[in-house]
């Protein structure tokens, strides 16, 4: 069975969204959206990996994958919860009104319609695609409610007084969320909605996180970047306030992109065995990886690093999982693992106008920012962001934890107060820089 460290990538084609994250009987599940025979987008199903420290990681083939009516052309994105030790797998269903007739795994025109679904497994390895799923929420008819089409990638939790669910949708080109109760977990009745010209112009994959000051919304908006290049589609974040029994939402402040990097979207949370909130996201790559040592084949997409989601002295930080941050606990000879294809940490102090270049890779301080330009790794392609940068910083240096593989560079500013990250194609093993340490797992 393939296996990935640190991060998970796609076994052979493609993935994107994480779905179902959930630790669950002394390990980590984490699904996501698969296409299973091409590296490209198609007809999506879950796949499934494993793993009991957020390190190492077993992919466990297909979990689902289209067997009704209603989900026949995709089993799209959603999450997972433990209700009376069973595990339910929360998705949306995708229906096309008719497929591509050179390909059915595109729907004609972009047309189709969504509801939203689950699956009841005993163990959380069981799936039985045709006896246990079942249609929760139907097609939605009224557009006061919600769009028959782009009403997806539902987030369940428990409350008090029954579960609540969170769906990303649209109305008249603007973005909104929906939100829906019940009392079981599989009777869902419509409750509330949140717009806002934030919201893009359709809102995906959503997620609502209680902290002990309010709560933090996450959410991908569609079309929220206008410069041409790369992706216009990002995670964002804010802090909210929210109220279970109205379902009741209200943002504090602006949205902030999750990522200053611009790669990552789609990001998914949960509660890991201590009870702390951790978050993954996917990380978009614009062309296959051809070669791989272990054989898996062309692929494409990989995850995040898992990152905390804390609140310091007002402000959302991500730092990198402390149990990620340990498992780097081998001496490396710079960047030298990764021609044995180990990711590297490193550890640097950047001040005004100090600079790393990292196989190709170069990161600098220059006005109060930390800004990263991956030119030199991605030659010959086309309308890619070349460049990125965080806001201006507070102080005159930074602390940088950096985490390098072959395909990805992530750079966590201050503990987490920004993240930078980046993929990358071709990284070089040389090092040049005020590096104070380089760690190996």
């Amino acid at each position: 069975m393939t296996t990935d460290i640190v991060h998970l990538r796609a076994p052979g084609n493609w993935i994107n969204d994480p779905n179902g994250f959930i630790y669950y009987r002394g390990e980590y599940h984490l699904f996501y959206q698969y296409f299973p025979y091409a590296p490209r987008w198609g007809t999506m199903h879950w796949g499934h990996a494993v793993s009991r420290d957020l390190i190492h990681w077993e992919h466990l083939g297909v979990a689902l994958f289209p067997t009704k009516d209603y989900d026949r052309s995709g089993v799209f994105s959603g999450s997972a919860l433990e209700i009376d030790g069973k595990l339910r797998l929360y998705y949306s269903a995708v229906k096309y009104d008719r497929p591509n007739p050179e390909d059915i795994h595109v729907a004609e025109g972009d047309r189709f319609e969504t509801s939203q679904a689950m699956v009841i497994s005993p163990d959380g390895r069981q799936f039985d695609n045709w006896a246990d799923k079942r249609q929760i929420i139907p097609v939605l008819t009224d557009p006061a409610v919600g769009d028959r089409k782009d009403t997806r990638d539902p987030k369940v939790w428990r409350e008090k007084n029954g579960y609540r669910m969170i769906l990303g949708s649209t109305r008249d080109g603007a973005g909104r969320v929906l939100f829906f109760r019940s009392q079981d977990g599989e009777n869902w009745t419509y409750a509330n909605q949140y717009a806002s010209p934030e919201l893009g112009r359709v809102l995906e994959c959503p997620d609502l996180m209680k902290t002990e000051d309010g709560y933090i919304f996450v959410g991908s908006p569609m079309g929220v970047t206008a410069d041409g290049l790369s992706y216009a589609d990002q995670a964002m974040y804010a802090r909210a306030d929210f109220d279970p029994d109205a379902c009741a939402l209200s943002l504090r402040e602006p949205l902030s992109y999750l990522d200053w990097g611009l790669d990552l979207y789609a990001p998914q949370s949960t509660l890991d065995k201590n009870g702390r909130r951790v978050l993954v996201g996917w990380m978009r790559m614009p062309r296959p990886v051809e070669n791989w040592p272990d054989g898996r084949g062309p692929w494409n997409g990989m995850m995040s690093l898992p990152r905390l989601v804390q609140v310091r002295d007002g402000r959302v930080c991500f730092p990198v999982h402390p149990d990620v941050d340990a498992c780097f606990d081998k001496p490396a000879d710079g960047l030298a693992p990764l021609a044995e294809y180990k990711p590297v940490r490193l550890r640097a102090t950047l001040r005004e106008g100090d600079a790393l270049n990292m196989g190709g890779y170069r990161i600098r301080m220059a006005d109060g920012r930390i800004e990263a330009d991956r030119s030199a790794l991605f030659g010959g392609l086309q309308g890619c962001r070349l460049t990125a940068s965080t806001p201006a910083l507070e102080g005159d240096g930074c602390r940088l934890d950096i985490f390098v593989d072959p395909n990805l560079v992530e750079i966590f500013v201050n503990q987490g107060e920004y993240v930078l990250s980046h993929v990358v194609y071709g990284l070089g093993t040389q090092l040049e820089g005020p590096v104070e340490e380089a760690r190996t797992v």
